[in-house]
């Protein structure tokens, strides 16, 4: 709580630092970004051992016949 010098009125003025939660926010941000990539490329790399084992499925079925 603060007094303004010139309404002379109480106000309330917050704590917290503008720069600090600028870095809290853009490391939040930067965070979910590294895990949305990495997400993305299990994705991506189970996506190819399914296609992988698809093939070979096939593959034996044209073997077998």
């Amino acid at each position: 709580k603060i007094n303004c010098v010139t309404s002379q009125r109480p106000e309330y003025k917050s704590c917290r630092s503008a720069a600090l939660e600028s870095q809290r926010f853009w490391r939040f941000v930067g965070s979910a970004l590294a895990v949305a990539a990495a997400a993305a490329a299990l994705v991506v790399l189970r996506q190819r051992e399914l296609d992988r084992r698809a093939l070979e499925k096939v593959r034996k079925q044209i073997e077998s016949i």
